[in-house]
């Protein structure tokens, strides 16, 4: 009976420690405000990949007062979308100790899309490594969470 209680016991707090550890990815979830200042964007989860699209714009217009489109979309047929609510962040998945992997970013200035990891160095920085190829040639912007 008492190993029984035993086995119950280490069964439920394996179970709590993998409900923890499924949970910690989440930590990325909210908005982001980009480097420069000119963008913030929602990170969400969808299934088991975490996504991310602009959300505010500091400039949504351009010099004429028109919505800025995505003109330089390498798809014609996409130029026509405004550039807020592009999702500019895609399919990444959360590796551990605050590492987001496998996952792409999409500049809208360039219409270029690089590979990208996410690395959260505190509760409120988030590094964005973009580059092509590998990791080690690439640029780093650190984005800020608002706080909602």
């Amino acid at each position: 009976m008492n190993l029984k209680i035993t086995l119950a016991a280490t069964m439920l707090q394996l179970m709590i420690m993998l409900a923890s550890f499924a949970q910690d990815g989440d930590v990325v979830l909210g908005i982001w405000q980009s480097e420069h200042g000119s963008g913030r964007i929602q990170i969400y989860k969808d299934g088991n990949t975490y996504n991310g699209k602009l959300v505010w714009l500091k400039e949504a217009n351009d010099e004429s007062g028109r919505i800025k489109l995505d003109i330089n979309n390498p798809s014609k047929n996409l130029r026509s979308q405004p550039i807020n609510g592009l999702e500019v962040l895609r399919n990444f998945t959360y590796k551990d100790d605050g590492v987001w992997v496998d996952g792409t970013v999409y500049d809208p200035k360039s219409g270029r899309t690089y590979s990208c990891k996410l690395l959260m160095s505190s509760s409120d920085k988030l590094e964005i490594r973009a580059y092509m190829g590998i990791s080690l040639i690439g640029k780093t912007q650190v984005w800020s969470r608002v706080s909602e």
